[in-house]
């Protein structure tokens, strides 16, 4: 058993224990049942709740969620287009967000699914060419099938 103060005064029947609990008008809280004998410690429980919760909250807010942006390219995308789609993913990269990046194939496309690859692979390739980005796959490239996906994530 843990007193208010945070020391510890041993192992005491639960009887005693209550007593004690009602004697200080506190609480008696389990804090670890597994643990031979339990720990149990006078709190005031309203007070040890708002704290907790006020401590899982402070860890909620400094967690930062990391997004997944998804850049979409084409099989005939021409070379403007393509070098704005690599503007995207490079500004997104910069943010910490990964980025996924997918072809689709439409029609006749779905029979040159090597062309594909190659566009999938020169674009991942000129990102890995941006200076200041050390860009990693999180999931390969994977193949769909109406094209191709990889995620790629920016670790500095």
């Amino acid at each position: 058993m843990i007193d208010e103060s945070g020391e510890n005064i041993g192992v005491v029947s639960l009887q005693e224990a209550l007593a004690k609990a009602q004697e200080s008008d506190l609480d008696l809280v389990e804090v670890n049942p597994k643990a031979n004998p339990p720990v149990a410690k006078l709190v005031n429980l309203g007070q040890f709740k708002y704290e907790r919760e006020k401590k899982l909250h402070k860890q909620k807010v400094l967690q930062k969620k990391v997004e997944t942006k998804v850049v979409k390219l084409t099989f005939r995308i021409s070379a403007h287009d393509s070098d704005v789609r690599l503007g995207l993913a490079e500004k997104f990269l910069t943010k910490n967000d990964k980025v996924k990046v997918e072809i689709f194939l439409r029609g006749r496309e779905r029979q040159h699914f090597d062309r594909a690859r190659e566009l999938m692979l020169e674009f991942v390739g000129a990102l890995k060419a941006k200076p200041g980005l050390v860009i990693e796959e999180d999931q390969p490239l994977t193949k769909a099938p109406s094209g191709f996906s990889i995620i790629l994530a920016n670790k500095k």
